[in-house]
């Protein structure tokens, strides 16, 4: 097949995307979108505030339940890679609701287990269906109207993030008042409620024609790596602007507790992300109005500063207040830039793009949170800090070297 009759298929090919499924898209629905979405990646963070609860109800040693942790975000990843593509093949509101379903069994698993390797069975579980999130990006930037496509992504997006920013917290205080159990039965229900929804709301589309194999599905996801150079770049900026971003959530609470906060006093601080992702979620809007490669540039810059006032936590909690909300809006600035120009260039390949996109950023979320400890016991906050600044300046040096491609 030549270039032309290539392009001209794959031209169709969006032609029949867009004029079947964009006019379902609404603000409400957008909402809805953004809802399931950010109930859905709680999933994966809400654990963290009560592993000790966790420990002390199944008789766990505390150095083995962190083990919770690491199920659910293997599971996650093992989803970006086997399920998330499986958007590009099946009828998304199936998959979509199929996945919220099998999330409330998992949750309700994990509420009820008595022992701790039926709890790791359903987080990994958890983690898996949790991947649900990445479809909901790629389905609604398919439903979206090419020039609002940018617009949509944001506040889904946005939706993931006050998820993961909220999580925390409110699982939490729900544990505080009821016991770590009734954490993962609440979400159960609120899962079931919200594939109920959107069970009504969301009509039913014909499956897409032409459809792979799930093999030459997953072996094409490997191919984009290859073959779409977006991929690669947007994925590198992924990968460095996840790693800073680690490197401030996980080593944090190591300099506030040597300030004798308490872990509730710290928990607050991840509401003040609250307030760069909403800023973020206007992003799409550049995107959309093709301005997407200055707002990376931008974003990148104010990245790197962001780290200054950061260094100055333990003289003043306000700098750090000022450094989580501008490193949280150039993140998820950035971020959002990066799914709405993937998605624009092959959205007959969006939750393949999405899922390959996401694992780097697991990479660089993990390669943050081990180098972030590591530094931190070495050398102290100032190093965390140097750090941070030196991957979010490399990342707008190859913004800088590359912004022609």
């Amino acid at each position: 097949m030549t270039m032309d009759a290539k392009a001209d298929t794959q031209a169709e090919a969006m032609e029949q995307i867009a004029s079947a499924e964009a006019p379902v898209l609404t603000p409400r629905i957008t909402l809805l979108f953004s809802l399931t979405s950010a109930l859905a990646v709680a999933n994966v963070y809400s654990a963290q505030p009560l592993l000790e609860s966790m420990s002390v109800s199944l008789k766990v040693p505390p150095g083995t339940i962190g083990s919770v942790i690491t199920a659910t975000q293997a599971g996650y990843a093992a989803g970006l890679i086997f399920l998330v593509p499986l958007g590009d093949r099946v009828n998304r509101k199936t998959l979509v609701i199929t996945h919220l379903l099998l999330s409330v069994l998992a949750l309700t698993a994990a509420g009820l287990s008595q022992n701790l390797a039926t709890l790791l069975c359903a987080m990994l579980f958890t983690g898996l269906m949790a991947v649900v999130v990445q479809l909901m990006v790629a389905w609604a930037a398919i439903l979206a109207a090419p020039q609002r496509r940018g617009q949509v992504v944001g506040t889904v997006t946005s939706g993931i993030v006050l998820g993961i920013l909220l999580a925390r917290f409110i699982s939490g205080t729900i544990a505080d008042l009821a016991g770590w159990r009734v954490v993962y039965l609440t979400a159960a229900g609120l899962m079931l409620l919200i594939a109920c929804l959107l069970g009504k709301v969301m009509p039913s589309t014909a499956p897409r024609r032409p459809t792979p194999t799930y093999l030459s599905l997953l072996l094409s996801v490997f191919r984009l790596f290859f073959t779409e150079p977006q991929l690669r770049k947007r994925g590198l900026f992924a990968l460095l602007i996840f790693a800073a971003f680690s490197m401030l959530w996980t080593s944090m609470v190591m300099p506030l507790s040597a300030m004798s906060l308490s872990h509730t006093q710290i928990g607050l601080f991840g509401l003040a992300g609250i307030a760069g992702a909403l800023a973020a979620s206007r992003a799409g809007l550049w995107a959309d109005g093709g301005r997407g490669q200055q707002a990376t540039g931008t974003a990148l810059a104010v990245l790197t500063l962001s780290w200054l006032p950061i260094a100055y936590t333990e003289t003043s909690l306000l700098w750090l207040l000022i450094g989580i909300i501008t490193l949280d809006f150039a993140v998820q600035t950035i971020h959002v830039t990066n799914q709405s120009i993937l998605i624009a260039a092959r959205p007959d390949a969006a939750s393949r793009l999405v899922g390959a996109y996401m694992c780097f950023y697991s990479v660089g979320s993990a390669l943050g949170a081990i180098t972030a400890t590591a530094l931190y016991a070495l050398w102290g906050w100032p190093s965390v800090c140097f750090a941070g600044a030196l991957v979010s300046a490399s990342a707008f040096l190859f913004w800088a070297g590359s912004r022609q491609s």
